[in-house]
Protein backbone atom coordinates (compact mmCIF):
# COMPACT_ATOMS: atom_id res chain seq x y z
CA UNK A 1 0.00 0.00 0.00
CA UNK A 2 1.53 3.11 -1.53
CA UNK A 3 0.75 6.45 1.20
CA UNK A 4 1.82 9.85 -0.04
CA UNK A 5 0.68 13.40 0.56
CA UNK A 6 -1.67 14.89 -2.28
CA UNK A 7 -0.45 17.57 -4.43
CA UNK A 8 -3.46 19.14 -6.06
CA UNK A 9 -3.42 20.77 -9.37
CA UNK A 10 -4.56 24.14 -10.76
CA UNK A 11 -7.63 21.53 -12.63
CA UNK A 12 -8.60 21.17 -9.45
CA UNK A 13 -9.91 23.93 -7.90
CA UNK A 14 -13.44 24.54 -7.93
CA UNK A 15 -12.98 28.70 -7.97
CA UNK A 16 -16.03 29.49 -5.57
CA UNK A 17 -17.13 32.96 -4.91
CA UNK A 18 -17.56 34.41 -1.56
CA UNK A 19 -18.50 37.88 -0.05
CA UNK A 20 -17.87 40.19 2.69
CA UNK A 21 -18.92 42.89 3.95
CA UNK A 22 -16.16 45.24 5.43
CA UNK A 23 -18.95 47.71 7.09
CA UNK A 24 -17.30 48.47 10.78
CA UNK A 25 -14.25 46.11 10.63
CA UNK A 26 -10.76 46.31 11.26
CA UNK A 27 -8.54 46.14 8.40
CA UNK A 28 -6.01 44.45 9.57
CA UNK A 29 -8.39 41.56 11.03
CA UNK A 30 -10.14 41.46 7.79
CA UNK A 31 -7.32 41.50 5.62
CA UNK A 32 -5.79 38.01 7.30
CA UNK A 33 -9.14 36.38 6.67
CA UNK A 34 -9.37 37.61 3.08
CA UNK A 35 -5.98 36.57 2.18
CA UNK A 36 -6.28 32.83 3.58
CA UNK A 37 -9.07 32.37 1.73
CA UNK A 38 -7.28 33.80 -1.07
CA UNK A 39 -4.83 31.46 -0.70
CA UNK A 40 -6.93 28.36 -0.37
CA UNK A 41 -5.88 27.67 3.53
CA UNK A 42 -9.16 26.65 4.43
CA UNK A 43 -9.50 23.71 1.68
CA UNK A 44 -8.70 20.30 2.86
CA UNK A 45 -6.49 20.28 -0.12
CA UNK A 46 -4.39 23.06 0.29
CA UNK A 47 -1.15 22.75 -1.60
CA UNK A 48 1.42 25.74 -1.18
CA UNK A 49 2.23 26.36 -5.09
CA UNK A 50 -1.04 25.82 -6.38
CA UNK A 51 -3.95 28.47 -6.30
CA UNK A 52 -7.03 26.66 -4.39
CA UNK A 53 -8.52 29.78 -3.60
CA UNK A 54 -11.72 31.26 -4.15
CA UNK A 55 -12.89 34.20 -5.62
CA UNK A 56 -13.52 37.05 -2.73
CA UNK A 57 -15.64 40.08 -3.36
CA UNK A 58 -15.17 42.94 -0.86
CA UNK A 59 -18.54 45.65 -1.07
CA UNK A 60 -18.24 48.78 1.67
CA UNK A 61 -14.53 49.45 2.35
CA UNK A 62 -15.44 52.92 2.45
CA UNK A 63 -17.01 51.88 5.72
CA UNK A 64 -13.60 50.10 7.24
CA UNK A 65 -11.58 51.29 10.27
CA UNK A 66 -8.37 51.53 11.77
CA UNK A 67 -7.96 51.31 15.51
CA UNK A 68 -5.31 53.75 17.45
CA UNK A 69 -4.14 56.80 15.32
CA UNK A 70 -3.55 54.60 11.85
CA UNK A 71 -5.88 56.94 10.22
CA UNK A 72 -3.46 59.81 10.19
CA UNK A 73 -0.12 58.02 11.31
CA UNK A 74 -0.13 55.25 8.79
CA UNK A 75 1.30 56.37 5.53
CA UNK A 76 1.49 54.74 1.63
CA UNK A 77 4.24 55.45 -0.15
CA UNK A 78 4.53 54.71 -4.11
CA UNK A 79 7.85 55.80 -6.51
CA UNK A 80 6.82 57.03 -10.50
CA UNK A 81 10.27 55.70 -10.93
CA UNK A 82 11.67 59.02 -11.61
CA UNK A 83 14.00 60.69 -9.52
CA UNK A 84 12.32 62.73 -6.73
CA UNK A 85 9.21 60.96 -7.62
CA UNK A 86 8.07 59.69 -3.96
CA UNK A 87 4.52 59.94 -3.14
CA UNK A 88 2.84 59.72 0.15
CA UNK A 89 -0.73 59.65 1.34
CA UNK A 90 -2.44 59.68 4.98
CA UNK A 91 -4.67 56.23 5.03
CA UNK A 92 -7.15 58.91 6.46
CA UNK A 93 -6.49 60.24 3.05
CA UNK A 94 -6.78 57.25 0.61
CA UNK A 95 -9.63 56.11 2.54
CA UNK A 96 -11.53 59.43 1.53
CA UNK A 97 -10.09 59.12 -1.96
CA UNK A 98 -9.99 55.40 -3.37
CA UNK A 99 -10.86 52.88 -0.22
CA UNK A 100 -10.34 49.88 -2.10
CA UNK A 101 -7.03 50.36 -2.68
CA UNK A 102 -6.91 50.78 1.10
CA UNK A 103 -8.12 46.92 1.18
CA UNK A 104 -6.16 45.85 -1.63
CA UNK A 105 -2.67 47.02 -0.19
CA UNK A 106 -3.26 45.56 2.77
CA UNK A 107 -4.66 41.66 1.68
CA UNK A 108 -1.44 41.85 -1.08
CA UNK A 109 0.88 42.54 1.67
CA UNK A 110 -0.25 39.56 3.11
CA UNK A 111 0.34 37.20 0.23
CA UNK A 112 3.36 35.65 -1.52
CA UNK A 113 5.47 37.77 -3.16
CA UNK A 114 5.83 36.17 -6.23
CA UNK A 115 3.93 34.98 -9.80
CA UNK A 116 0.98 33.13 -7.33
CA UNK A 117 0.68 35.89 -5.55
CA UNK A 118 0.02 38.11 -8.20
CA UNK A 119 -2.61 35.45 -9.85
CA UNK A 120 -4.55 35.88 -6.33
CA UNK A 121 -4.58 39.34 -6.32
CA UNK A 122 -6.71 39.11 -9.38
CA UNK A 123 -9.28 36.99 -7.76
CA UNK A 124 -9.55 40.09 -4.78
CA UNK A 125 -12.41 42.60 -6.39
CA UNK A 126 -13.25 45.71 -3.99
CA UNK A 127 -16.14 48.00 -4.27
CA UNK A 128 -16.59 51.05 -2.40
CA UNK A 129 -20.24 50.71 -1.59
CA UNK A 130 -23.03 48.03 -1.21
CA UNK A 131 -23.13 47.40 -4.90
CA UNK A 132 -21.29 44.54 -7.17
CA UNK A 133 -21.45 43.24 -10.66
CA UNK A 134 -20.79 39.83 -9.86
CA UNK A 135 -24.22 38.45 -8.62
CA UNK A 136 -24.55 36.12 -11.97
CA UNK A 137 -21.40 34.13 -9.71
CA UNK A 138 -23.67 33.38 -7.02
CA UNK A 139 -21.33 34.44 -4.11
CA UNK A 140 -22.08 32.55 -1.19
CA UNK A 141 -21.61 35.18 2.09
CA UNK A 142 -18.79 34.87 4.33
CA UNK A 143 -18.68 36.01 8.16
CA UNK A 144 -15.04 37.30 9.14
Amino acid sequence: MKKYTYSAKASDNLDNWVIVDASDAILGRLATGIAARLRGKHNPMFTPHVDTGDSVIVINAEKIKLTGKKMDKKIYYRHSGYIGGLKSITARKLLEKNPEDLVVNAVRGMLPKNRLGRKMVKKLKVYAGAEHPHSAQEPETLKI
